[in-house]
């Protein structure tokens, strides 16, 4: 049983922590510090941290680089760190702290999407295959020598939020197996070829807008890939609307308009029309397409 720190934050690093609490000492669980939520802004912890107290295990949330170096030095010393999400750079005098390294479990194939957006940005690409890499990290962006990889296919309906719990379940599996071998010195980790490197930048504000010039394809990739949060949006009678789902439609309508036909919502764009499924206005709840339209006076208007 190795003695382990885990480093993670959101929701998509706790099958790790949950997967790897049976098998090995958890010595220490680093996650970000609590950070206001929601319009009282009331510090909230992260997923990380609840996890980890319902488990049971210590828990630590420096507010820098340097309080985590002091942090692992004084819980330390480790066999092993993993980093699942953690959300900061670490200095090379952290990673060099455990024993074996730090081993990151990655959301994409590296070298593809290399950064800090990958399930998005390779649904935004289209990408039909994706998965998750096992990497052992050194002091660059998700350059370090990879221990292992597995793929899998990206349904057409999964969106950012779907794949992301399905890459998380696998990469807890994957991180629970290959651990004993890696440790035991049975894997031994291969430097990362540069061929078919991508950068995942992370999300901006800019990233978030639907091209109404564009093609439905493009907005529906866009809408997928940044569902549930922080969601695409689109302009409806000049009121910015986030939406969380949508599909391709037959209709013809007037390019740059809105229509309800047969209590579907229908957006058209420069090249073709699109269906908001699901949709949240400014200041209110996330309703349906047929919701929205119940609660216009008008069938038809514009969007920008």
């Amino acid at each position: 049983m190795a003695r382990v720190v885990f480093l993670g934050t959101p929701e998509a690093a706790v099958p790790t922590l949950e997967r790897l609490s049976p098998e090995h000492e958890v010595a220490l669980v680093v996650t970000q510090p609590d950070r206001a939520k929601g319009r009282s802004g009331t510090p909230s912890p992260p997923p990380v941290k609840e996890a980890a107290t319902r488990i049971g295990l210590p828990v630590a949330q420096p507010e820098n680089g340097d309080q985590l170096a002091s942090t692992l030095q004084e819980h330390g010393p480790f066999d092993v760190g993993v980093v699942v999400a953690y959300g900061r750079i670490l200095k090379p005098a952290v990673l060099d702290m455990p024993e074996h390294g730090m081993v990151n479990v990655h959301f994409s194939l590296l070298p593809r999407w290399r950064g800090a957006a990958p399930v998005v940005r390779a649904l935004m690409a289209g990408d039909s295959m994706t998965g998750v890499t096992l990497m052992r990290l050194d002091e660059s962006l998700d350059t370090g020598p990879i221990l292992t990889a597995q793929a899998i296919d990206i349904p057409a309906d999964d969106d950012a939020g779907a794949l992301t719990d399905r890459l998380a379940e696998l990469g807890a599996r994957l991180l629970v197996d290959k651990m004993p071998a890696y440790l035991a010195g049975h894997i031994e980790p291969v430097p990362q070829s540069d061929e078919g490197l991508t950068y995942a930048d992370k999300i901006e504000r800019g990233d978030r807008p639907i091209d109404v010039l564009g093609d439905t394809e493009e907005a529906l990739r866009k809408i997928r890939a940044l569902a549930p949060s922080p969601a695409a949006t689109l302009v409806l009678d000049g009121d910015p609307h986030k939406i969380f789902a949508a599909r391709p439609d037959e209709a013809h309508l007037e390019p740059g308009t809105w229509a309800a036909a047969e209590g579907r919502l229908l957006a058209s764009l420069a090249h073709g029309t699109i269906e908001l499924v699901r949709l949240q206005p400014p200041g209110k709840r996330a309703m349906s397409g047929p919701q929205w339209v119940n609660g216009k006076q008008e069938d038809h208007g514009v969007i920008a």
